[in-house]
């Protein structure tokens, strides 16, 4: 797996006053933006190809871009419709960019390599969701329902407790047919004007109906969804633990925008 999408056309209001000219993707942690961190990630796991879809700021991610040293191949896709949709729009607007196996990320999880490493070396099924599992879950959680060996039955934020197994994570490794099964659920899914209103997991809940669609459990691994301002502190924590011992000097003089916020 080569490839990766994320989608980081979104502004964050919820990070507001934070976001009110910058993107989510481009907000500073440990010195660099949250996108940048990502990247890494995905460049230490072996993607060489990697399409940003933009919107909010598209040229404050293009700089971010441009201005990378990195070892993938980066460009953006612009989403015309950033302000009125929803990331299932996105996933529309770059599904050209679909043409061999991929990974597709949202552009606020932060992840260790070894998240990846494990979605990637999942059984070889057309769709596989990355997920994590906890105590207990709240509103504001994408959470899963499946069937036994781990398929995928159901997604969404209105699972009940009792029919719910763990979240998504916000990451999805998509090989062979899957990634013809997840365009043609694409297309059908943007005839209907409640699409832009809709997460892309709302089309990955259609496809499961076909029971290709699988998951991974990362649990005991490092991630966090940066929605708050404390999910900010807490990306920082995170990115604090994992750092290389000689980036610790680096990482201490470069401080985020997040610690301002403590």
């Amino acid at each position: 797996m080569k490839r990766a999408i994320i989608l980081s056309a979104g502004q964050g209001r919820r990070l507001l006053p934070l976001t009110a000219e910058k993107p989510k993707c481009a907000l500073q942690i440990q010195g660099r933006a949250l996108i940048e961190w990502q990247l890494d990630a995905l460049e230490k796991c072996g993607v060489e190809q990697v399409t940003v879809v933009t919107g909010f700021g598209a040229e404050m991610v293009e700089d971010v871009l441009a201005r990378r040293r990195g070892t993938a191949t980066t460009n953006a896709c612009f989403n015309p419709f950033f302000e009125v949709s929803d990331n299932l729009i996105s996933c529309w607007v770059a599904r050209t960019e679909m043409t061999s196996d991929f990974v597709l990320l949202n552009g606020d999880t932060l992840f260790e390599p070894a998240v990846l490493e494990r979605l990637m070396g999942s059984p070889p099924r057309p769709v596989t969701l990355a997920i994590d599992e906890k105590q207990t879950y709240d509103a504001d959680d994408m959470k899963v329902r499946l069937a036994a060996g781990g398929r995928l039955v159901q997604v969404g934020k209105d699972l009940a407790p009792g029919q719910t197994h763990g979240e998504s994570i916000g990451m999805i490794l998509f090989r062979a047919q899957g990634l013809e099964l997840f365009r043609t659920a694409l297309e059908r899914a943007v005839r209907d004007p409640a699409a832009l209103k809709q997460w892309f997991l709302s089309v990955i809940g259609r496809v499961a109906v076909s029971k290709q669609v699988w998951t991974q459990s990362i649990s005991g691994l490092d991630w966090c969804e940066v929605d708050y301002p404390l999910d900010l502190l807490r990306a920082s924590a995170m990115i604090g633990r994992r750092c290389r011992p000689h980036d610790s000097a680096r990482v201490a003089e470069k401080r985020a925008d997040v610690v301002v916020l403590g």
